[in-house]
């Protein structure tokens, strides 16, 4: 059986590696260890899973202290997600109001948000460094295993400097041989990223005996997508062109898209074909916290529901609308989206009648959003305003991606403190992710018939998905099945409640007691199952234009809420054009983004912190410069 690596292990590591001094760049002293220990395989390994701990980004001490988790997120829904329209910060108003500057643009050096992500992700490099430095001075260790080490490292390494690029653009360059660490940032660093990936590209072996340990395959994708972010679509196509066809999994598997859309995203079907590079994550590990638990995210549930906490994340009008398809081709509106509006419950109480928009649909919709009357899970309909803290702030929806299955809460749900832990992995790069990346680099280099073959391969599995999402998921757990119309209206007021539902199987459908008692038809509401329809682009594309807009569309449907759109959008060089829409429409709809504005030449990347360039002034003059527009 394979086994996986989880933060858990490296605790005692990683409190006795961390940095001593006033700034982040500087390098922590090893002595807390005797050297001798370390400088085995053994005690090199420990280092090595210690420097895989720090992917979940909580393991700077000031996280570990209690609080402030979510601002070091490794899927960065804050930084990816909620500034580029995929979400509203959620909640109400006076919550966490440092995500809501995010969200509107109004990025400040001083929001300390910036300053934890900082440091978590220096946090990762200073591991990286420790075990390269430790590895150096091992002279027991054979040739192989001494590379094999040395390229995990790196990948690691590559990838903490790989997340600080796409943020920050300029950061100081720190590595295992770096002395001085009072380093600047003016500095391209694109190249040592690529030289880190391409090192473990070439001394990883293709399978690991621990599932959450990277391989040749996962470094090499990576290694694409730097290339990606940099336009070197010719060095990228041939990486794509081996990937897509050789590639394999940590754990052997041929890597494929799974026939569920929703495994991605769920901890009893993960690690699966389609997972290149997972975050692992675990529940209930005897810690005594959630640290080990997805914690980025345990803000991340409906308010006043089951879980307990928080009502954050909430997905957007904008975003909802993306998935509506013309009911002829099943294709999406790329240019008009927002003139097919999905129904919602804006100002519908819970106790009142409301029915679910009919209209044809993409099922990525209901397993990436909680909308009202549609199962969420199989926790039943979603109940509308009742789950929600404040629909006027932020809108009617739900976030669901990282939301873990009633039926299997037991074993991936923990409740080690006052927000909800899950055992679900992060998949920093699915499967999806790389064959859309292979499209673009096919339509910049390529043939553009092979580009559109990768989207409807994604396509294909979206429209093939047999659970989609339906009546069924709501009855393990209904107040009653029924067969008839008759049978629901002669349940007892004992076994019916309001808020409770009955399924319907003469007519597929769920029906919540929204008041009163169950003997009145007019006391229920009836949800009847989503219409879906996709389809596949079938008629060849005329350009480069109009291949670029599909695949890009595709993306924001595929990897929706998974913290990839705000770069995505940067690299694209759209991202003004595509965010002042967004918030022009949608600030229409919400209160939380009136007077948001993407300001170009400036908000492609967020502030260095102030904390930051504070404590690297030297001589009386700061060596690390803010970015364009942040003075």
């Amino acid at each position: 059986m394979k086994t996986t690596i989880y933060a858990l292990v490296i605790i005692p590591f990683a409190l006795c590696m961390a940095s001593c001094g006033k700034s982040f760049l500087q390098r922590p002293s090893l002595g807390a260890l005797d050297e001798g220990r370390v400088t085995t395989k053994k005690g090199i390994d420990a280092l090595l899973i210690g420097a895989y701990g720090a992917l979940d980004g909580q393991a700077e001490e000031a996280n570990l202290a209690g609080g402030g988790q979510w601002e070091a997120s490794p899927d960065n829904w804050i930084y990816g997600s909620v500034a580029a329209g995929d979400a509203h910060k959620g909640s109400d108003a006076s919550d966490q109001p440092p995500i809501a500057a995010i969200a509107v643009g109004n990025s400040d050096p001083s929001n300390g948000f910036f300053n934890t992500k900082w440091k978590s992700v220096y946090e990762g490099i200073t591991r990286t460094n420790s075990v390269l430095a430790v590895l150096g001075k091992a002279t027991e260790i054979a040739d192989a295993d001494r590379s094999e080490i040395a390229a995990e490292a790196r990948f690691l390494r590559g990838y903490y400097y790989f997340d600080l690029k796409k943020m920050f653009d300029h950061v100081p360059w720190i590595n295992d041989s770096t002395t001085n660490f009072n380093q600047p940032n003016d500095q391209d660093i694109w190249p040592y990223i690529e030289a880190d990936f391409q090192y473990a590209m070439d001394h990883l072996p293709e399978t690991q005996s621990q599932v959450g340990r990277v391989n040749k395959w996962a470094a090499a994708a990576f290694l694409a997508k730097v290339y990606m972010f940099e336009h070197k679509y010719d060095q990228a196509k041939p990486l794509y062109d081996q990937i897509i066809t050789q590639g394999v999994t940590s754990n052997g598997l041929a890597y494929n898209l799974v026939p569920e859309f929703e495994d991605n995203f769920n901890a009893a079907t993960e690690n699966n074909a389609e997972s290149v590079f997972a975050i692992q994550m675990a529940a209930n590990t005897g810690s005594g916290t959630t640290a080990d638990a997805n914690q980025g995210d345990m803000l991340n549930f409906p308010y006043n529901s089951p879980f307990g906490c928080c009502g954050f994340f909430q997905p957007t009008q904008d975003l909802v609308n993306s998935y509506r398809t013309n009911p002829q081709t099943g294709l999406p509106y790329l240019d008009s989206y927002n003139q097919h509006p999905v129904k919602n419950d804006m100002g519908i109480l819970s106790n009142q009648s409301f029915s679910p928009d009919q209209g044809t649909l993409d099922p990525r919709l209901d397993w990436t959003v909680g909308r009202r009357g549609v199962p969420y899970l199989d926790w039943g309909p979603f109940p509308g305003q009742e789950w929600i803290r404040d629909q006027s702030y932020s809108g009617p929806y739900a976030p669901k991606k990282n939301v873990y299955w009633q039926a299997t809460q037991d074993k991936y749900y923990d409740g080690n403190s006052w927000a909800p832990g899950t055992a679900i992995n992060y998949v920093a790069m699915r499967f999806s992710d790389v064959l859309l990346m292979a499209a673009e680099c096919e339509v910049e280099v390529g043939s553009l018939d092979k580009a559109r073959s990768y989207v409807n391969r994604v396509r294909a599995r979206a429209a093939n998905t047999v659970g989609m999402v339906n009546n069924s998921y709501n009855a393990p757990y209904a107040a009653a099945t029924v067969n008839s119309q008759a049978a629901m209206l002669a349940l007892s007021s004992d076994k019916v409640k309001p808020g409770d539902w009955v399924v319907r199987t003469d007519r597929h459908s769920t029906f919540v007691l929204i008041k009163g008692k169950p003997d009145q038809l007019s006391n229920w509401d009836e949800y009847t199952d989503p219409n879906y329809k996709v389809g596949l682009y079938t008629t060849p594309w005329a350009s480069k234009d109009e291949a670029r807009k599909a695949i890009r569309f595709e993306r924001k449907l595929e990897l929706a809420m998974e913290g990839h759109r705000f770069f995505d959008l940067v690299r694209w060089g759209i991202a003004d054009q595509v965010i002042n829409a967004f918030y022009a429409y949608e600030s229409k709809i919400t209160s939380d983004l009136r007077g948001a504005h993407f300001t170009k030449g400036k908000n492609e990347y967020y502030p260095i912190p102030q904390r930051q360039i504070d404590l690297s002034v030297v001589n009386g003059a700061p060596l690390l410069s803010q970015n364009p527009g942040y003075h």
